[in-house]
Order: structure tokens, then C-alpha cells, then sequence
């Protein structure tokens, strides 16, 4: 077998996981779940198949890939993130009371725990 097939393999992959990356991208700005949990599927599968990729299936175009994957990765964790804030605001409005899980008063957040002993 010669080495180019794991390049061969690598780039697909990693080319499939750029174009999850931007369907789940258009997926979060459409706020489509049935996208979203689809693509969450999909990256699950393809991080399958990238981890029995060996490190020395590297090579430019790869890490080129790759740099892409990184990218568009944090660029939809962003949105998830300002998506949730934004829910977590408008909850809060709703019902007029702060976030669940925003801790009240002064003290440690899990003081309560202690005082069951």
C-alpha cells in the first residue's frame, strides 16, 4: 500500500469536516436544529475518522485544511455562544428574574453543600 492513500484519505476528511463546519454554520444563523443536530452528527462521525489518522499523514495541504477546520470551528462556537446569550437574555426579561445559574449574594456558589455535614 503505498503512503499517498492515507493523504488521500486525511484530505477528505478534513475537506468534509470544512463543509460540515459551514453547513453548521448556516445552520446556527438559520437556527435550523434539525440542521444543527445533523451536522453535530456528522462532526462526531468525521472526528471518528480524523482520530485513526496518524500524525505523519501531515502534509501542507492538510494543515492548510486544517487551519481552515480551526477557524471555522471557534467562528461557530462564537455564534452558539452569542446565540445562547441571547436566549438567556431574553428568558430573563420574560420571567424578570436573573439566569439560573447566576449565583446570588456574596458567598461561594456552593455553600450550601457544607452545610448538609
Amino acid at each position: 500500500m503505498s503512503k499517498a492513500v492515507p493523504f488521500v484519505e486525511l484530505r477528505d476528511t478534513l475537506r468534509q469536516m470544512v463543509a460540515v463546519l459551514q453547513c453548521e454554520r448556516q445552520a446556527l444563523a438559520g437556527l435550523d436544529l434539525d440542521g444543527i443536530m445533523g451536522c453535530a452528527f456528522d462532526k462526531d462521525a468525521l472526528c471518528g475518522r480524523l482520530d485513526e489518522a496518524g500524525v505523519d499523514a501531515v502534509d501542507d495541504e492538510c494543515r492548510g485544511l486544517l487551519d481552515a477546520a480551526r477557524r471555522l470551528n471557534e467562528v461557530n462556537r462564537q455564534l452558539r455562544n452569542l446565540i445562547a446569550a441571547n436566549v438567556a437574555a431574553r428568558l430573563e426579561a420574560i420571567t424578570g428574574s436573573p439566569a439560573l445559574y447566576q449565583v446570588r449574594g456574596s458567598g461561594p456558589a456552593y455553600a450550601y453543600a457544607g452545610a448538609r455535614g
